[in-house]
């Protein structure tokens, strides 16, 4: 790509005109942008945060099915929403998730960025999807999806936020820079802002480190969060523990799940879900 100076940005309305125009006609058809509720929205995105959509859809809809609301998962048993989670990484995600509606349960929803980013687990980007596509804030959800586009667009993530209509706004956003926009492989042709806007034909795209260059990049086989992943996925399962990793590396997933509260060990080498 050219590394040419791009542009003057385009009036930020005729931006978002573009954007809106174009994703009113071709939104996905997701699950979790058919409700408000605020606790079917911060599910989706606690998943989607290391899981591609197609795989969450079916995950999230059982989910819902099995532990409705914030009480239901607040009294759910540990090991039960843990195993619920195996697949979905970040297992960690899944107790700050029950913890994050056990205090909602008791206390009620804060209704905005600023008093979601208290609940246990969520950071800036949950707290402010959750509270713009649930209670309407007018914040922008910032994700790596809808920076990137900011920045070839040439504004700010704030600047590009409409004077009404941040939850639309922000899921074109996203919507834009996953499937249009993309890091590695932008698809200028296809874009509904390509017109206006000032990267276009001309995006930087991140170098890729060329083979053998440095360090040699670990197989996720080969790194520690299989190994954890392992354990977990036996012991929700009833099998044994995944001897087949070796003693030292099974020994060492084992130290961590326990030291993130996701297992407690017994005296004679087993392993559970806490209670």
């Amino acid at each position: 790509m050219s590394a040419a100076q791009p542009a003057p940005a385009a009036p930020v309305d005729e931006v978002r005109a573009a954007v809106l125009g174009w994703y009113r006609e071709v939104a996905r058809d997701l699950p979790w942008r058919r409700t408000t509720d605020p606790y079917a929205i911060l599910v989706s995105e606690v998943m989607l945060q290391q899981t591609q959509v197609a795989r969450v859809v079916p995950r999230f809809e059982a989910w819902l099915e099995r532990w409705p609301d914030e009480v239901a998962l607040a009294e759910a048993p540990v090991g039960d929403v843990l195993s619920e989670w195996v697949g979905l990484g970040y297992n960690r995600r899944a107790l700050r998730l029950r913890e994050a509606c056990g205090v909602v349960a008791v206390s009620g929803w804060p209704r905005d960025a600023a008093g979601l980013r208290a609940l246990p687990g969520i950071g800036p980007y949950t707290a402010a999807a959750v509270a713009s596509f649930a209670f309407g804030e007018q914040v922008a959800a910032v994700d790596t999806n809808v920076a990137r586009i900011a920045v070839r667009l040439g504004f700010s993530p704030e600047d590009l936020l409409p004077p009404d209509g941040a939850a639309e706004w922000n899921q074109a956003a996203m919507e834009l820079g996953a499937m249009v926009c993309r890091a590695r492989r932008a698809l200028c042709g296809a874009c509904p802002a390509s017109r206006v806007c000032p990267s276009a034909g001309r995006v930087e795209i991140p170098a890729r480190r060329p083979a053998g260059a440095g360090r040699a990049r670990e197989r996720f086989e080969d790194s520690d969060r299989y190994a954890r992943g392992r354990v977990v996925a036996a012991i929700a399962a009833g099998e044994e523990l995944p001897s087949g990793l070796g003693a030292e590396r099974l020994e060492r997933a084992l130290a961590g799940l326990e030291r993130d509260g996701l297992i407690v060990r017994d005296p004679h080498g087993g392993a559970r879900f806490p209670d």
